[in-house]
């Protein structure tokens, strides 16, 4: 009855696992859920009345596949102020959530078969997205400045890759960030031997630490495509995100739109239009900034108190996730069973690779826990972690 391409299709892990963390007393650190406290829900309110009462009858029709140049324009006005990257309105799409994103470049670029190179681990919703379309995933070891050049020279000259898939800022599932010399590395290569970069960007606004740091875009040009997202700084049920590509590229892609929905949500779109022309996006941030950074200080202090000194663990710069790792051998899939017991729950790290890896590995996110459940969270999967270990049970 079903296509051939869905043989290898898997549920999302983290979507099954959701569904655990609707029983009572249970703490969750499964998610990667922003924190609905800050979502700006008067102003919100506010804009969606301004764009009805004043531009109703249009803001209700069907609309371009494009989507609405001004919030187009101020996209590519951010790259500016932000980076100092020059693109044009004309090289942006408005999609549903980045996700959509993902799904229409893997329906433009992949043909079963063709060499698509990922970090691993990496996000898992991008390998479910891009298996749709049968490519075969050469990963590269992602450390905590970046993939692993020795291997991703060797892999880039083997395989010389269609496609290539990197998350350079606070990185899902990792947290981990490029440094500017790994992302100069990685434009040099694929300047050198071609192939497209997609720049996956949902965090790169929540950071705590230095400065921002250039976009991959920034040395690769049109090489570069690059993905950002309203989801993680405004409010993710919106599912407004976009693909900023050049225009060759966007032209295609928004043929591909086109068969897909016509266009994202006109009135989503004019409404969070309206949400940035009233209020400041950076006072905003700030506010989420600062309360996401004390949660993420709040879970390393615990973790360092309660983990087993054996586990180790990654400190992000910003972003939603902390990545954790058992000693080799060890499960945390069989150990998330125990956690559960003691209402507790993560995200184990093997969804993460393909095609395997990952099995002492966990996902621990920070950004919509309150302090004191972060407190309590980590002090019960520190104890979970230590009687675990002592069992002395190696699973692989």
């Amino acid at each position: 009855m079903f296509a051939k391409r869905m043989t290898n299709i898997q549920e999302s892990f983290i979507r099954e696992i959701l569904k655990v963390t609707q029983q009572p007393d249970m703490i969750s650190f499964a998610g990667g859920l922003p924190n609905p406290k800050f979502f700006p829900v008067e102003a919100i309110s506010i804009a969606s009345d301004k764009v009805l009462q004043e531009h109703g009858y249009e803001a209700l029709q069907y609309s371009t596949t494009d989507g609405y140049r001004p919030l187009r324009e101020y996209i590519a006005q951010r790259y500016a102020d932000r980076y100092d990257l020059t693109v044009s309105a004309d090289e942006i799409l408005i999609t549903n959530g980045s996700q959509q994103g993902l799904d229409l470049l893997g329906k433009l670029f992949l043909n079963p078969a063709d060499k698509l190179l990922l970090e691993q681990p990496s996000y898992l919703g991008a390998i479910q997205a891009f298996s749709f379309y049968e490519p075969q995933f050469i990963a590269i070891p992602l450390l905590e400045d970046g993939l692993n050049i020795e291997v991703l020279t060797q892999a880039v000259k083997q395989h010389q890759p269609k496609l290539s898939y990197i998350i350079p800022n606070f990185q899902n599932p990792t947290g981990a960030t490029y440094s500017l010399e790994k992302r100069q590395q990685i434009a040099d290569l694929l300047i050198q031997h071609g192939g497209l970069l997609i720049e996956d960007n949902p965090y790169g606004e929540l950071i705590f630490e230095g400065e921002p740091l250039s976009p991959l875009r920034t040395y690769l040009g049109e090489q570069g495509i690059m993905l950002g997202t309203f989801s993680k700084i405004i409010a993710p049920s919106f599912r407004l995100g976009w693909v900023c590509a050049n225009r060759k590229i966007i032209a295609k892609l928004t043929i591909a739109k086109q068969a897909a929905d016509l266009h994202t949500n006109y009135l989503a779109q004019r409404i969070i239009y309206q949400y940035l022309q009233d209020n400041n996006l950076d006072a905003h941030l700030a506010v989420i900034k600062e309360a996401y950074q004390h949660q993420r200080d709040v879970m390393l202090g615990m973790i360092k108190q309660h983990f087993p000194a054996e586990v180790s663990y990654i400190k992000p710069t910003g972003g939603m996730f902390i990545w954790a790792a058992l000693p080799s051998g060890y499960s945390a899939q069989a150990m998330l069973q125990q956690a559960i017991q003691e209402n507790v729950v993560f995200v184990p790290g093997h969804p993460f690779f393909v095609p395997d890896g990952g099995e002492n590995c966990m996902r621990l996110s920070f950004s919509n826990t309150s302090p004191a459940d972060v407190e309590t969270g980590i002090q019960r999967l520190g104890a979970v972690m230590t009687r675990f270990l002592q069992d002395d049970v190696v699973y692989f």
